[in-house]
């Protein structure tokens, strides 16, 4: 006692005590387990010291190729003296040496790294929180060390008790509501009638599924003093390895590796460099010599891989319970989600499919596309200057054929409908992470006080003000700093827009400079399709841009994210997370919004067409119309965007890792490689990425975007979502099991910023479709053509007979001789009729050049504009109206929810009632034996 006092009186300087001892209000059992406490980190860190000028005390030191050293407690040790270490368990790479200590977490560093200092305070420092500690170095690489963890019970219960893990402690009581024997028997009919029915195939073995107790269990948080109260048959597993990890990497971020106030946490020990990587381990191999049918599961990773990994069970329903009790709750969140979205797709793949298989039955009725094909007498006039020839209508026969496939009269009701469920999606979708926030408690769950961010420390240190919630100072940025820095962040924002815009500019020019020089190509297929050529060159030009960039918007959003100087990593997620959606939304989207609304609309008329810094004509639409062009814009970028994004995702770290296993192969042979302990295997997989699942979640948002807003132009959108989906999940399943390292179980509640990012492309979505309905498609003017100049003009019908003429009626006459001199074309056009020409066709509601005003709009021109004008208001009030009664009339919380959550808290209220009054008897009648009995006792 004396020399711990002599120890605390010469070391009080350097003494960390920890922050839960620092309490006002305790009592003297707390006081004496506190003065234990320090006495013993006095012990430690004063055994440092003595150790700090030896050569020999160097961890490093004792280590030897591939042999364990062990640095835990002495009692530890001694416990496993004497008693048969199992030999699996120190085969497998998941145990101490003593094959009983399980390894729950991993850190590795290299003995050249030169903040050796740092580590071993750090090293001590967990120690004495009470974590157990075992290095070795590496078999491939002797610079390379690993340090494995091992948390006790003590110490999981204490750290479970402060964090608030929920943990089961009796078995729920399912409640059912009393019904009629009518209803009762019916039912006992239905189950019979489905008895005779084959099972559903998408649904998994239930034989092959562990018993997950705790989905089955009420839990609460867990408490020591009430630790009889939990349903614990082995301390080793009742928490487990998700959880294990979640505490120690708690532990890791709370201790302290230097002298100062900042100067705490792994993550910066990980950012100086100090540690190279940080990762729990996965259970073992994913693969297995014996069928899971006939021997079961060998762990949590094989039976993830052969469920939900593997491509055999891609029609099979995703195990979420055990993917969340492996990866956590995060994970959990995006795989419930994306399974989600995968099932509305198919809704509405079913109707664009029947959409464009209506097209496709109604297109020998279509009387529109007839008048093209059998108008042989019209002759257009040329699309581009000079080299492009004159055109019959008729040779624009296919591509009106293709446009009726996707614009139809079933068009408008499947833009409506998408609008509609765009909304049902979202709402249903908040009903349906309700009852998984239940299932897996998340209801009560709050997210811990962040920490701050250290480069928000390092720079306004100087400057403190005391947190309202901890009551500590803390830094703290002025409100002209972050003012100034938010100017700045959205003028670079706006610069990268500029940016984009600039680069859709090229391509419009790229465009009209390639159709004259397709025009007069030498090959005829070129030649006589040089408006498609041009197209689809173009798109393909596009897509390597918007690649390009997207690596440039990632280094400036990471830039002026930085610049911003967010106080906490979820402010700096979600900063970074809204720049990247809206640097990429544009990049992806620029162009086709440029085709859709811009694309033809402002090229003039012949003989007086619009030029670019007066000399590029503006590219015209194709006689079938400009929609053709945007089906094609939006088919080969959705196809070769989610093409690209599933080789990066999955081929980029097969590669990687196949690179890695040759390289090994090579040294140690076949082998060699199977016999590596777990955290070896695990360190020579891909670490996950920096930004977590943004890049899983940026891609499913933009892909959602693809679907709704541009879906009346392409509504096959929605079927080849449907289709990629199915493989994104197999995809990602597979490469969280195989190909890279195990994340960290993180807990959250929903999808965060995510959900807002998708409202808000829900409310662009009606807004685009409306347009594209009424100025890109031909849907207005034929249904003005329709009711007020064709045959059936008053009369009230607008059938395929009302539409005699329409094309006839959409074209405007051009005399040839009103040619510009650089627009004339060299050809006069004499191959068509023997003569040179004298009138061409052009695709507007133009006057003829004898008419008192040549070349003014005629009336049916502003019929049409109105009537475009009326459908966009109409339409958009008329989606918005059924959006919001939808979202007003589907509550976010399912009833029957409700009623499980208000009998569960009545019933866990019973229960704790219940076991304090058995206490308290049991207090009672141990108190009546000893002969002590109090007056007014209660009970």
């Amino acid at each position: 006692e004396g020399r711990e006092d002599l120890q605390v009186n010469q070391l009080e300087t350097q003494i960390w005590i920890k922050p839960d001892i620092q309490k006002t209000d305790v009592d003297f059992s707390e006081i004496l387990n506190a003065i234990q406490e320090i006495a013993k980190d006095v012990n430690i860190f004063f055994d440092e010291l003595e150790g700090v000028n030896s050569p020999s005390k160097d961890d490093d030191s004792l280590l030897h190729h591939g042999n364990l050293t062990s640095t835990s407690d002495d009692a530890s040790r001694l416990e496993v003296v004497g008693e048969e270490v199992p030999d699996k368990n120190k085969i497998n790479g998941l145990y101490f040496r003593d094959g009983k200590c399980r390894i729950d977490y991993i850190l590795v560093y290299r003995k050249s790294n030169p903040q050796t200092e740092k580590r071993e305070v750090f090293e001590r420092n967990i120690r004495a929180e009470g974590l157990q500690m075992e290095k070795e170095s590496s078999l491939t690489n002797s610079d390379i060390i690993f340090v494995k963890l091992h948390a006790p019970w003590e110490v999981l219960g204490k750290y479970a008790e402060l964090m608030n893990v929920r943990m089961p402690f009796r078995r729920k009581i399912y409640y059912l509501h009393r019904r009629y024997k009518f209803m009762n028997r019916i039912e006992k009919q239905i189950s019979r009638f489905r008895g005779w029915l084959p099972k559903k195939p998408m649904k998994l073995d239930k034989e092959t599924l562990p018993d997950l107790e705790e989905n089955d269990c009420y839990t609460a948080p867990f408490s020591q003093q009430r630790i009889h109260h939990f349903i614990i048959h082995n301390k080793d597993t009742f928490f487990n390895n998700a959880t294990r990890s979640r505490i120690v990497h708690h532990i890791l971020q709370r201790v302290k590796y230097e002298e100062g106030k900042n100067k705490i946490g792994l993550n910066r020990l990980l950012s100086n460099g100090s540690y190279e990587a940080a990762f729990p381990l996965h259970e073992g191999s994913y693969r297995s010599k014996n069928s899971i049918k006939t021997h079961g599961a060998e762990n949590h990773r094989h039976l993830l891989y052969e469920c939900w990994a593997s491509w055999g069970v891609w029609y099979k329903y995703q195990p979420l319970d055990l993917v969340r009790r492996y990866f956590g709750e995060k994970i959990g969140l995006y795989f419930a989600w994306l399974g989600w979205y995968t099932g509305m797709l198919f809704p509405a793949a079913f109707i664009g499919l029947f959409v464009f298989l209506y097209g496709v039955t109604t297109l020998n009725h279509c009387q529109v596309s007839k008048e093209v094909c059998q108008a042989t007498d019209i002759i257009m006039c040329p699309i581009c200057d000079k080299y492009c020839p004159f055109m019959r209508l008729s040779d624009s026969c296919i591509y009106a054929k293709v446009t009726h496939l996707f614009d139809n009269g079933a068009t408008v009701f499947f833009a409506v409908f998408m609008a509609v469920w765009a909304t049902v999606f979202l709402e249903f979708w908040k009903r349906r992470r309700a009852v998984i926030a239940y299932d897996w408690d998340l209801i009560d769950w709050e997210e811990e006080e962040e920490e701050i961010r250290p480069q928000f420390e390092a720079k306004y240190s100087k400057k403190e003000r005391m947190n309202p919630i901890s009551g500590k100072p803390e830094p703290y940025q002025a409100f002209a700093d972050k003012c100034s820095r938010l100017i700045v962040s959205a003028s670079g924002i706006f610069f990268m827009i500029c940016v984009v815009i600039a680069a859709v500019f090229g391509i419009v020019i790229y465009r009209v400079v390639t159709v004259s020089t397709f025009a007069a190509f030498k090959w005829a297929l070129i030649r006589n399709n040089s408006q498609v050529a041009t197209t689809g060159t173009a798109v393909c030009i596009n897509f390597c841009i918007i690649m390009l960039l997207n690596v440039l918007y990632e280094k400036v959003a990471l830039f002026l994210t930085n610049l911003e100087q967010p106080r906490t990593e979820s402010e700096w997620e979600n900063s970074f997370t809204l720049k990247m959606f809206l640097f990429q939304f544009v990049n992806l989207n620029s162009s086709t919004f440029y085709i859709a609304f811009f694309l033809g609309r402002f090229t003039g008329h012949p003989g007086a067409y619009l030029r670019l810094i007066n000399r590029w004509r503006l590219e015209e639409c194709h006689p079938s119309g400009c929609l053709i062009d945007l089906c094609m814009q939006m088919g080969i970028i959705m196809v070769l965007k989610q093409t690209w994004n599933n080789f990066m995702e999955l081929g980029y770290p097969l590669i990687q890792n196949w690179w890695t296993r040759r390289k090994l192969r090579q040294e140690y042979g076949t082998q060699g490689k199977t016999s590596f302990p777990q955290w070896e295997k695990d360190y020579n997989l891909q670490p996950m990425n920096a930004y977590g699942l943004f890049d899983e979640y940026l891609e499913m948002i933009l892909q959602f975007g693809f679907t709704t807003i541009f879906v009346a132009a392409f509504p096959l959108a929605p079927l080849l979502a449907l289709l990629n989906n199915i493989i994104e999940i197999r995809l990602d399943a597979y490469k969280f099991v195989t190909q890279w390292r195990r994340p960290l179980a993180s807990r959250a509640k929903d999808i965060g910023i995510w959900y807002g990012i998708l409202e808000g492309i829900g409310i662009l979505s009606v807004i685009t479709n409306a347009f594209v309905i009424a100025v890109t498609s031909d849907f207005i003017p034929r249904l003005v053509y329709a009711y007020k100049y064709g045959p059936c003009a008053g009369q009230g019908e607008a059938g395929q007979k009302c539409m005699v003429g329409y094309v006839n009626a959409s074209l405007s006459v051009f005399l040839v001789s009103d040619f510009e001199n650089r627009s004339e074309p060299t050809s006069n056009g004499s191959e068509f009729s023997g003569s040179p020409l004298k009138y061409c066709r052009y695709r507007d509601y133009r006057d003829p050049p004898h008419s008192p005003v040549p070349y003014g709009y005629t009336l049916q021109f502003w019929h049409v504009l109105a009537a475009r004008l009326a459908f966009i208001i109409v339409f958009e009030h008329l989606v918005f109206c059924i959006k919001h009664l939808i979202s007003y009339l589907i509550p976010d919380l399912p009833k029957d929810l409700r009623d499980r959550m208000r009998r569960e808290k009545y019933l866990i209220q019973e229960m704790m009632y219940e076991a304090e009054l058995e206490r308290l008897q049991k207090e009672r009648k141990e108190r009546k034996k000893n002969g002590k009995s109090y007056h007014n006792e209660w009970p």
